[in-house]
């Protein structure tokens, strides 16, 4: 009952004016390229398909689940990658949903022998919904015997059944060589009202992100004894750091590449002195990356914030890629190099 009592109350704060939005963010971040970054679309040089899946905080009474599906492909003859990528998610108190369908393009440019820059961007078409009639507000509750009534005036002037829709936009650059990575996205950048409430603005705030890393080949050019196919092992150090007003965040970590498998630990946290607690949680990752260009990768995380693991739940995160070469393989260019990034 007091969990139910709380979601109503956030919600009720979720409506006023001095709202701020925070976007759902992905442990697997590098597993939903389209989503981190427009300047990925077609970074794998392949044709590329994803689905992305993560359950917030199972152990509360009501749920976050978040997914994401894309699909981009790579054009050597015009250095470009297309794609598009719906985005999805859900709390179920209030059924209050975000649906998005965008259309997104980069453009690689060689800087020299083997550094190159993407330039991307993505304009999408999104849709807010919620049903507010599951809320528990004060005002519906009797203090003296603890029962609740079916009437209330926090809803006054919002329609039960809300759906609001606008156009938001999304750009983002990568430098990358060989072993190394950096970029920077930005997004809402038209910072679109998103109020159910008609007459009032509440913006969605623009959300910036920096991402980079570095790899390290453990294997020196080394090859199976029997196959004598080269056997990939590599060490990733990387970081993803986000900033949507008044939030911001870190995810540092590291991912060993043992072809097939991929092991990774990171932290999400930046600890601050402000009224904002940041150290949210320690995630594993464990994962396959198969020669037939598909990846499988699951992540936990474990809730090291005030809301405690036993109360939460962590989180459960999966993303499955597959890649493959979609044309004539002789047209594809030879010198193409694709961003050394984390797989998962």
């Amino acid at each position: 009952m007091k969990k139910r009592i709380l979601f109503g109350m956030l919600f009720l704060i979720g409506l006023s004016l001095t709202t701020r939005a925070q976007d759902v963010q992905y442990s697997q971040f590098y597993a939903a390229p389209l989503y981190l970054n427009p300047a990925l679309t077609g970074a794998s040089e392949l044709t590329r398909i994803g689905v992305n899946y993560r359950n917030q905080w199972p152990g509360l009474d009501q749920n976050f689940n978040s997914y994401s599906f894309y699909i981009d492909h790579y054009i050597f003859d015009y250095n470009s990658g297309i794609g598009l990528i719906f985005n999805g998610n859900r709390e179920s108190m209030a059924n209050l949903a975000t649906n998005e369908i965008g259309l997104s393009y980069a453009y690689k440019l060689q800087l020299g022998e083997d550094t190159y820059f993407r330039l991307g961007g993505q304009a999408s078409y999104m849709q807010r919904d919620a049903f507010f009639s599951d809320l528990v507000f004060g005002t519906q509750i009797d203090i003296i015997n603890g029962s609740i009534g079916g009437i209330t005036d926090e809803l006054d002037g919002i329609p039960i059944d809300s759906r609001y829709n606008f156009f938001d936009f999304a750009f983002g650059g990568m430098f990358y060589t060989n072993n190394i990575w950096l970029g920077a996205s930005a997004h809402h950048l038209s910072e679109p009202n998103v109020s159910f409430v008609e007459g009032n603005i509440s913006k969605l705030p623009m959300k910036l992100s920096a991402q980079g890393g570095i790899k390290f080949d453990l294997t020196g050019g080394r090859r199976d004894y029997f196959t004598h196919e080269y056997q990939e092992r590599a060490i990733s150090f990387a970081f993803n750091y986000k900033q949507q007003d008044p939030f911001n965040q870190l995810d540092i970590g590291t991912q060993l590449y043992l072809d097939p498998l991929v092991l990774g630990l990171w932290y999400r946290g930046l600890p601050t002195k402000n009224s904002l607690p940041n150290n949210e949680a320690v995630i594993g990752l464990v994962g396959v990356s198969l020669p037939t260009g598909l990846d499988i990768g699951y992540s936990y995380d474990v809730t090291i914030s005030k809301l405690g693991l036993k109360n939460s739940g962590g989180a459960h995160e999966i993303s499955i890629t597959y890649r493959f070469l979609w044309g004539d393989p002789k047209r594809r260019n030879q010198r193409a190099r694709t961003i050394p990034c984390f797989r998962y």
